[in-house]
């Protein structure tokens, strides 16, 4: 399944578990405000459980897979998690959904991310068009 469009996306992290997921992009927003990148690959592993019910390995390939046309390459890899256990940014990223799991704040709502899916993915398309 390749996503071709935020509201597509949305509507797959409104079927998912998404308060893990708007703690886990939260906590990665307050370590890294800069970096939306990384933060949304936080937020968009939600959707694996909703590609692949009952197997995480094969949830996590599909949600690569889905949002790497409209979010890039790095978020895909990122949501896939396979790097290296140097890499920094999975490191963070699996340090951050483990505490989303049992940090209890606020995370807000998952339209607060809907403007920062789509500067994302607007910088996607104007990349993709000039190569």
């Amino acid at each position: 399944m390749e996503l071709r469009s935020v509201e597509e996306l949305m509507d797959l992290l409104y079927a998912g578990r998404h308060r893990h997921a708007l703690r886990t992009a939260a906590l990665l927003r307050r370590g890294r405000p800069a970096d939306k990148e990384l933060q949304l690959a936080g937020l968009v592993r939600g959707i694996g459980p909703v590609l692949c019910p009952g197997d995480e390995a094969a949830g996590a390939v599909s949600a690569a897979e889905a949002v790497r046309s409209l979010l890039g390459e790095r978020v895909s890899r990122l949501v896939r998690a396979d790097a290296g256990p140097a890499d920094d940014d999975v490191l963070r990223l699996r340090q951050a959904e483990e505490e989303g799991r049992t940090a209890a704040f606020d995370a807000g709502v998952l339209e607060d991310w809907r403007t920062v899916l789509e500067l994302v993915a607007a910088g996607r398309c104007r990349l993709g068009a000039v190569d």
